[in-house]
């Protein structure tokens, strides 16, 4: 099982990694700051001086159609924001 799943790349994300070298991944639920910043260093090589984490909870949606009221949820997912250490970055674009 693999803890980084997938990086974020948005407007906000892409100019934090090049004003402060922080950089955007959602990840496993279970994992912990420990975890992912072993999984980052080795995928990327790369030394993280800080990892946050957040869970983001399910976004809950109701549609009225046709055919009567249709509910439904997004996942929940992890985040993770590493910084990395001044003079170093990630390209995602060659790692994926």
């Amino acid at each position: 099982m693999s803890i980084i799943i997938r990086p974020i790349v948005t407007e906000k994300v892409t100019k934090e990694s090049e004003v402060l070298n922080r950089f955007g991944f959602i990840v496993d639920r279970k994992a912990n700051k420990i975890e992912i910043k072993k999984a980052v260093e080795a995928t990327y090589g790369v030394t993280i001086v800080s990892v946050n984490t957040m869970n983001v909870r399910p976004d809950r949606t109701t549609k009225y159609t046709k055919s009567g009221l249709i509910s439904g949820k997004t996942n929940a997912v992890k985040k993770a924001f590493v910084q990395v250490q001044e003079g170093e970055t990630i390209d995602f674009y060659n790692n994926i």
